[in-house]
């Protein structure tokens, strides 16, 4: 008589033998140590950690919604009063040629 195939019985056998040549890696020495001392870093107020340039904190920290819309704003108003500036003083020197030109027009050109 022939033996049977079982699959159930085939399945089983590969399940305990997958399972025991599973390989668990060691962990470093002090792993445990480092994982919970860089949480602590992380969430310490105001802490940069290593590697982290003070640009960078402070990008990341314009970067973050509440202070990327005071950006914007502060910036948008940086620009109109360089530009109501800029052009006061354009119109000061327009006003300083066409006076000259009034006053003396040859003998200046």
């Amino acid at each position: 008589m022939a033996a049977r195939f079982d699959p159930m019985n085939q399945d089983k056998k590969l399940s305990e033998l997958l399972r025991g040549s599973r390989v668990s890696p060691s962990l470093p020495p002090r792993f445990q140590e480092n994982v919970w001392r860089r949480i602590e870093d992380a969430e310490a107020p105001g802490a940069a950690s290593d590697g982290v340039s003070l640009l960078d904190a402070l990008v990341a920290m314009f970067l973050r919604p509440r202070f990327a819309y005071a950006t914007v704003a502060a910036l948008m108003l940086l620009g109109m009063l360089l530009g109501a500036y800029q052009s006061t003083r354009s119109a000061q020197h327009e006003a300083e040629a066409r006076y000259i030109a009034a006053v003396a027009p040859n003998s200046l050109r």
